[in-house]
């Protein structure tokens, strides 16, 4: 397995975490949604898939009319976070800044 798969410390997810600003842990995930229109939405999701193909690692998403949320962790490392994680969500960050996704760093509440 490869250092991109092995879990982080709990003083590394703090670490990574700092790196992303709005991204929040929720357990062994971390998530970010993003305002958009539900075309642009999908557009979107479609342009994050193609770069998760890429890197071969991905998020689970869910599409809502006028949002999307992304929830990410590692899948094969029990669900745990990795610094893959923390790598897919600055490419999503990106390409939401290339969409024009506005970032909600409060939906949903927990």
């Amino acid at each position: 397995m490869s250092d991109e798969k092995l879990p982080l410390s709990e003083a590394e997810i703090e670490e990574a975490l700092a790196s992303v600003p709005g991204w929040r842990r929720d357990g062994d995930e971390i998530t970010r949604s993003y305002a958009i229109r539900y075309h642009g939405g999908v557009a979107m999701i479609v342009h994050v898939a193609d770069v998760e193909r890429l890197i071969g690692h991905h998020a689970d998403i869910d599409l809502r009319w006028d949002k999307v949320r992304f929830g990410i962790t590692t899948h094969d490392a029990g669900h745990r976070l990795t610094p893959a994680d923390f790598d897919l969500a600055r490419r999503i960050d990106d390409i939401a800044k290339a969409h024009l996704a506005e970032p909600l760093d409060d939906w949903p509440r927990t």
